[in-house]
């Protein structure tokens, strides 16, 4: 079982995703289990602050490191360590193979920020995974992690109906796009699904599906495709064993 503990501001923001299809099944069958924390009753004082004014000046508000590094020192002290995944802006992009690695832990910890950003205390003073989902800013985690948590929940066995779906989609196998898919009706305003796939023969459809993954990641993604190796540059002329002849110098 994947044991997830969601750092967030906000519950109710993110506690009915949780609760809704794949991931309310995972939850509900015993493959997963996500432990919502609101950090804010972390923080001291009547009023529960968890943000202060910025050092030096400037605009908006700043997390402040006591709730979290209590919040995260109780979970781990309650639950036992955690593969610890701060959402930032400026975290490496978060892509598959991260959702492979974190499927195969027995507890994440994920912190969602907020406002202006946090401390940078909390990340010296911890060790995390630094994600974020592209080059662009939100108002704070939450989405991010729950695409994290989705992304990760799927690959544990027995939370999707078929394991092989997780096997033959995009990003999985040979890391390339996912090949069309197709339904019922056989044509839909003139559009026909290809022959092949109402053929009956597994091996051809197969071998379309494969042709059809790579030509949509030639076209659309060729950053993922495998880079051609470079010819091998050619010996110093005069040096060495001529090719040629097969003698070498006496």
């Amino acid at each position: 079982m994947l044991e997830v503990h969601l750092l967030t501001l906000f519950p109710e923001a993110v506690e009915a995703y949780l609760q809704a299809s794949i991931l309310g099944r995972a939850q509900a069958a015993g493959l997963v289990r996500v432990h919502v924390v609101d950090y804010r009753r972390f923080a001291e004082g009547r009023h529960r602050p968890v943000d202060d004014r910025p050092y030096g000046g400037g605009p908006g508000m700043v997390l402040k490191p006591e709730p979290i590094f209590a919040a995260v020192e109780w979970v781990e002290g309650t639950h036992g360590p955690c593969r610890r995944i701060l959402l930032t802006p400026d975290g490496e992009p978060f892509v598959q193979e991260h959702a492979r690695g974190f499927a195969r832990e027995e507890r994440l910890l994920l912190l969602c920020s907020r406002y202006e950003g946090f401390d940078e205390r909390i990340r010296q003073g911890m060790e995390w995974t630094e994600l974020s989902l592209g080059d662009f800013v939100l108002c704070g985690g939450e989405l991010p992690a729950l695409a994290v948590i989705e992304a990760t929940a799927r690959l544990v066995p027995g939370v999707l109906g078929h394991d092989e779906s997780a096997v033959h989609e995009s990003f999985a196998e040979g890391g390339l796009l996912d090949h069309p898919h197709y339904t019922r009706p056989p044509v839909f305003r003139g559009m026909a699904v290809p022959d092949v796939l109402l053929s009956g023969d597994h091996q051809a459809v197969a071998r379309w599906r494969r042709d059809q993954a790579l030509r949509r990641t030639r076209e659309r993604r060729p950053d993922l495709l495998p880079r051609e190796p470079r010819d091998a540059p050619a010996p110093p002329s005069g040096s060495g064993p001529n090719p040629a002849s097969n003698e070498t110098e006496t």
